[in-house]
């Protein structure tokens, strides 16, 4: 009895489709980066399996992260506006301390070093902005056709966009534009004002090009337009990823059999391009279950906006829509990218890449998602 109250508590009203559709791609990531040969591994005797032992711990610690976090009652945020405003705000604050006070890492100063892990603070902006514009448009969804809330909607999202933006980090505050246009678009925004937004954006993506991205920026769009630009340099990452994608056929190459990661031809293949080592191996066959599975997650996560029991109010419709368009650019972005039909950017692929500080978030923003289907 008392083991069936704690499955019940625990378990109650949690979408088990959409966390078993996330596992298949967990495992595929695992799979992909275990025994990834790097001479800097070597070199420092480290342990072979680094980033598939640390990626274990990850995963453990986010599962545990979105129970936790699925245990509160967050309905909180449907009334009172204040916690949201002050993580806002601070999150925000940490951003500016981010450009003052870390050094670059990889040519932009996106992460806090913290010894064991390293923290960064574009992946909670992101939960943030979900969160306080679903509760912007959710009071505000009778008089939306008003400019105004355009233009106060896109100071919430532009405030932390460009400060991540002048990391630089062009990835990320593409995801925040996305999900703001995402979220404005399912809020009801005037046709006419959709029309001015567009002219607006393209303005401003032509004053980010010339005033706002770093040259290195500049020239990987460049080289995404003619990877021959620069192959061995700009252009080196996408030309091998293309390769590996390319190289893995319809069955792939075969478990630890891709030579482009393996060898180390490949780039960060254990992040950015997860996708193109996980293709050489796999093929078009597994990456075929990729896209179902992940398919199938975002299928959950929308759906409950407008047929399960958490679509009770604008607030939780609106955050369903934003959590969707959270995810799927990441994943577009980041498949895109490995494929050489977008430039690199620097995204990791959710719930395949290596790291902490996305899969913690990613779980953090699907426990208080889940914690409103309780009842």
């Amino acid at each position: 009895m008392i083991f069936k109250n704690f499955c019940k508590k625990t378990f109650g009203g949690t979408d088990l489709i959409m966390l078993g559709s996330i596992f298949p791609l967990l495992i595929s990531g695992l799979v992909t980066m275990k025994n990834f040969n790097s001479p800097i591994f070597f070199q420092n005797a480290v342990s072979i399996n680094y980033f598939f032992e640390r990626q274990i711990i990850w995963i453990i610690l986010g599962f545990f992260i979105f129970f936790a976090v699925r245990s509160i009652d967050w309905k909180f945020l449907k009334r009172d506006s204040s916690f949201i405003v002050l993580a806002y705000i601070a999150t925000n604050i940490l951003l500016v301390l981010l450009l003052i006070l870390e050094h670059k890492t990889k040519g932009a100063k996106s992460w806090f070093d913290l010894g064991y892990f390293s923290f960064e603070p574009s992946d909670l902006i992101k939960i943030l902005i979900i969160l306080i514009l679903a509760k912007y448009f959710s009071l505000r969804h009778r008089e939306i056709a008003n400019i105004k809330h355009i233009i106060v909607s896109a100071i919430y999202a532009g405030v932390p966009a460009f400060l991540i933006l002048i990391q630089p980090d062009f990835g990320s505050a593409a995801i925040i534009f996305v999900i703001w246009l995402g979220m404005i678009l399912a809020s009801g925004v005037n046709k006419k004002h959709l029309f001015l937004l567009i002219l607006i954006i393209i303005a401003v993506s032509l004053i980010g090009w010339f005033y706002a991205l770093a040259p290195y920026q500049q020239l990987r769009i460049k080289t995404f337009v003619d990877p021959l630009l620069d192959p061995r340099g700009a252009g080196y990452n996408i030309a091998q990823s293309k390769i590996a994608v390319g190289s893995g056929q319809i069955f792939g190459k075969g478990i630890g059999f891709g030579s482009q990661s393996r060898l180390n031809f490949l780039p960060e293949p254990e992040t950015d391009f997860i996708f193109a080592a996980f293709a050489e191996e796999w093929g078009f066959l597994g990456v075929s279950f990729v896209f179902i599975f992940f398919g199938i997650f975002l299928w959950r996560v929308i759906s409950a906006a407008f047929v399960e029991n958490i679509g009770k109010s604008n607030f939780e419709k609106l955050m369903a829509i934003g959590i969707g368009f959270l995810f799927f650019s990441q994943f577009v972005i980041n498949v895109g990218m490995n494929i050489g039909m977008l430039p690199v950017t620097g995204l990791t692929l959710p719930f395949m890449s290596y790291g902490g500080s996305h899969l913690i978030s990613s779980f953090t923003i699907l426990g208080i998602f889940s914690s409103f289907s309780k009842g």
